[in-house]
């Protein structure tokens, strides 16, 4: 049997346990012709611990009108919004610091993820954190 062919990857940021068929799933899926609930209701039921908190999803699309997906958790810079309880990144990074950031924290973050950053040991992986936090506009101490 020929294996089958990719035709798209797709990247999106839905709340967890709230996908719908409205944008941005909808819109999405039913450019590549894809059958939307075959894709919200797993979906759904997979990310329930997530509730109301973004993660990220890859679908890949096969040429047969088929389709698979996993699911990374919650992107990197969430996880620091919610580790030092701020809404939202700092406009400018360089000059307006939006708060701070501990080890201990990126080492939570860094573990979190790990299995999804390009590191070695959880050392650089902390780097990979501490990077974000620093674009964010939060200090690490």
């Amino acid at each position: 049997m020929a294996e089958k062919k990719v035709i798209g990857n797709l990247k999106l940021r839905i709340p967890g346990g709230k996908a719908t068929a409205g944008p941005p799933v909808g819109s999405t899926l039913g450019q590549w012709g894809l059958n939307m609930m075959d894709f919200i209701n797993p979906f759904n039921e997979k990310t329930k611990d997530f509730m109301g908190k973004n993660v990220i999803v890859h679908i890949r699309v096969y040429d047969d009108r088929t389709f698979d997906w996993d699911c990374l958790g919650q992107p990197v810079d969430d996880l620091i919004r919610e580790a030092i309880k701020i809404s939202k990144g700092s406009g400018k990074p360089n000059v307006e610091k939006v708060g701070k950031i501990t080890k201990t924290q990126l080492e939570e973050i860094a573990q979190k993820k790990m299995d999804q950053l390009n590191a070695n040991d959880l050392e650089a992986a902390v780097k990979i954190v501490a990077g974000t936090a620093r674009s964010m506009g939060v200090t690490v101490e």
